[in-house]
């Protein structure tokens, strides 16, 4: 059964903008380069509620795959580089994992 784990970034106050650009040159090509994204579903920018929020979700085999896939990324320079850059613009991070309901279609 497959495991989605939703990571939400709550960013300072007027650091959206910084963080965006740091995904597109640093973040999101080392993902790519990597072959880290395929196990990706969507990036998402909050723009009502609380806003100044990024938003990802991912699609793992199990918790096995969930594990192994962030420890290759932690492991990657590249991505590295880049988490050291987004790290500053951070509040607050939420890692829910969502096991998907028996009803309905599924990314």
């Amino acid at each position: 059964m497959a495991l989605y784990e939703m990571r939400t970034y709550t960013l300072k106050v007027g650091k959206l903008p910084e963080a965006v650009s740091h995904y597109q040159t640093l973040g999101w090509p080392a993902l790519e380069k990597g072959g880290f994204g395929a196990k990706l579903v969507g990036y998402f920018i909050a723009d009502t509620g609380t806003i100044n929020r990024l938003v990802h979700l991912w699609k793992f085999d199990d918790d096995a795959d969930r594990r192994a896939h962030w420890a290759r990324l932690f492991q990657d320079d590249d991505f590295m580089n880049f988490a050291g850059n987004f790290r500053p613009l951070v509040m607050t991070q939420e890692v829910e994992l969502l096991n998907a309901a028996p009803w309905g279609p599924h990314p």
